[in-house]
C-alpha cells in the first residue's frame, strides 16, 4: 500500500491537534466543528467521485485516514459515512448531499441493533430484505425510531426500528449488499490494527523508560517475552488486513477468495487483540489501568471494534467453512 507521505502526515497532524485540545470523553458524540474541518480538507468524502463532490481517492488513502484517527483516539463516523453509507448510495445510482450518514441492515422484524452513529447522523441508509431481494432507502433520522446506545469506548451504537412499508426504497443487488458487509468488516480490521500498533509503541516506550530494581523494564526477560508476543500478534493482524485490503482494491472487490481473505484478517485481528491487550496491561502494570493513562483509549477500542460487523467466533467459522469447502484446493484461497 503506497500513499503520499505528505497526505498521511497531514491526516495525523489534524487528529493529533484535535486530540490535544479535547481529552477523551466517556460518552462520545460527533463533533460538528471537527466534521466541518475534515469537510473543508476534503476528507469527509475522501473516496467519493469528484463529479459528486468527493475527493476521488481510494481505499488505501481511506485506510490511512481511519488509522490516523484511531492512532490519536479520535472518534468520528468517517468510515460509516464515506466508505459504507455514501458508497452504497453511489453504487446503487442514488445521489446524496452534505448530510452526515450512517448505514444499517434491518432484520426481518424491521429492527437493527448496534448501528454506529445513528442518533448523531442526519440520515441513515437503510437496507432490508424484500422477499428474495433487498431494497435500500436513504432515510431521515426523524422517520426512524432510534434508541441510543454505546459500545465499550462510548461511541454511539444505537438501536433502530423502521416500518419498511412506509419507506421509499429501491431495489439493490444482493452482490452489493454482500460487498457492504465485507467493506464494513474490513473497516473495523483497519481500525483495530491501528489501535494495536499504538499499543505496541506504548509498551515498548514504557518498558524502555520505566526503571525497576535499578534497570529498565526492557532488560527483564519476562517483559521482553511479553513485548515480543504482542508485537508479533500485531504484525500478523496487520499483514492479514493489508493482504485482504490489497486483494479487494486490486480486484475491484470481485475476486472469489475475497470473503476468505477478509475472514482471515478479521480472525487474526480478533485473536491478536486478546494477546496484545493482555500483554500490554501486564507490561504497563498498575499505571496502565488508570483513566489518566492513555493505554485504555486503545485497548478498549481494540476490544470494542473486533466484535463489530461479525464476532471473532463468526469470522473463525467463516475461515473454517471456506477451508473445508475448498477441500484439496485450499491453496487457491491463499495464492490466487
Amino acid at each position: 500500500m503506497t500513499v503520499d507521505p505528505a497526505l498521511v502526515e497531514m491526516m495525523d497532524a489534524v487528529f493529533a491537534e484535535y486530540r490535544d485540545a479535547h481529552p477523551p470523553a466517556k460518552a462520545v458524540a460527533r463533533d460538528a466543528e471537527l466534521w466541518r474541518r475534515l469537510h473543508d480538507l476534503g476528507l469527509v468524502r475522501l473516496t467519493g467521485a469528484e463529479e459528486s463532490g468527493g475527493s476521488g481517492a481510494g481505499w488505501f488513502e481511506a485506510a490511512e485516514l481511519l488509522a490516523a484517527a484511531a492512532r490519536n483516539a479520535v472518534r468520528t463516523p468517517l468510515a460509516e459515512h464515506d466508505l459504507l453509507a455514501c458508497w452504497l448510495l453511489e453504487a446503487n445510482g442514488m445521489s446524496g448531499d452534505d448530510a452526515v450518514r450512517t448505514v444499517c441492515l434491518l432484520g426481518e422484524d424491521g429492527t437493527a441493533d448496534g448501528v454506529p452513529w445513528a442518533a448523531g447522523s442526519d440520515r441513515v441508509v437503510v437496507v432490508w430484505r424484500d422477499g428474495d431481494d433487498h431494497r435500500v432507502a436513504d432515510v431521515d433520522v426523524a422517520a426512524l425510531s432510534i434508541t441510543p446506545g454505546s459500545n465499550l469506548i462510548g461511541e454511539p451504537r444505537d438501536s433502530i426500528e423502521a416500518d419498511v412499508t412506509a419507506l421509499d426504497g429501491v431495489p439493490v443487488d444482493s452482490g452489493v449488499v454482500a460487498e457492504l458487509w465485507l467493506r464494513a468488516a474490513l473497516v473495523r480490521a483497519v481500525q483495530v490494527c491501528a489501535a494495536l500498533d499504538t499499543i505496541v509503541a506504548s509498551s515498548v516506550e514504557h518498558a524502555a523508560s520505566r526503571v525497576q530494581f535499578g534497570r529498565p523494564l526492557s532488560r527483564f526477560q519476562a517483559v521482553q517475552h511479553l513485548i515480543a508476543d504482542l508485537a508479533a500478534e500485531a504484525a500478523l493482524a496487520r499483514a492479514a488486513t493489508e493482504a485482504a485490503l490489497t486483494t479487494a482494491v486490486t480486484t475491484g472487490w470481485s475476486t472469489g477468495n475475497l470473503h476468505f481473505r477478509v475472514a482471515v484478517a478479521r480472525s487474526c485481528v480478533g485473536h491478536a487483540a486478546s494477546v496484545v491487550v493482555r500483554n500490554a496491561h501486564q507490561v504497563h502494570g498498575s499505571i496502565g489501568t488508570t483513566y489518566e493513562h492513555r493505554l485504555h483509549e486503545f485497548t478498549r477500542a481494540a476490544l470494542a471494534w473486533r466484535s463489530e460487523f461479525g464476532t471473532v467466533r463468526y469470522w473463525d467459522e467463516q475461515v473454517t467453512d471456506a477451508t473445508l469447502a475448498a477441500g484439496a484446493d485450499v491453496w487457491s484461497l491463499i495464492a490466487d
